[in-house]
């Protein structure tokens, strides 16, 4: 029943939608420097589960909101797990945690950064909550779709952008194969 659907992930979206213009962004709302953080799922094991992951789409979204942007290194394939992973957020493995995440505490002192993006929820978890406190980093850290809703410029729109809004909206419809009249 799903297999017709295409899966799309959230960078992927996002992207989409400010090529497009579908929204629009405005940079100068993150004038402080930022990096971003790439997860083990979405990047390393995406990579080779699926053959793809996602290091590029969350770059370029983050180099369009924010106006100053810094690499970590190293990064992408082999940037360095926060220590949240497998899901040791959620375990009562506090002190393993912290140990794992210091190499990753250090890499964002390296950048100087004062915001970090981590698309991942257990990454931003671990960074927000516990290597911010444990490490007294003084950065912010914000999902990446998080940073996309801060940026967001929001104005009424003409009737000619409603227009290609919908045009947008009814080809993603169609190239996704989405039918809001069918019952499931």
């Amino acid at each position: 029943m799903f297999d017709k659907y295409r899966v799309v992930s959230v960078h992927e979206l996002l992207q989409e939608y400010i090529e497009t213009g579908r929204i629009k962004i405005d940079k100068s709302v993150h004038e402080e420097l930022t990096t971003i953080h790439d997860p083990c799922n979405y990047g390393r094991k995406g990579e080779k589960a699926f053959g793809h992951g996602f290091f590029e789409e969350p770059r370029w979204i983050t180099q369009q909101c924010c106006e100053n942007y810094v690499e970590m290194y190293p990064n992408r394939m082999n940037n360095y797990c926060c220590g949240a992973g497998g899901g040791a957020w959620a375990l009562p493995y506090e002190q393993e945690r912290i140990y794992y995440g210091r190499v990753k505490a250090q890499q964002i002192m390296d950048t100087k950064a004062k915001m970090v993006v981590a698309p991942c929820h257990n990454c931003r978890d671990q960074i927000m909550k516990s290597l911010t406190k444990d490490f007294d980093l003084d950065i912010e850290t914000k999902y990446l779709w998080e940073l996309v809703a801060d940026s967001l410029v929001v104005e009424p729109w003409s009737e000619g952008e409603i227009k290609k809004a919908n045009e947008l909206r009814d080809a993603q419809y169609e190239r996704d194969e989405i039918d809001l009249d069918q019952e499931w």
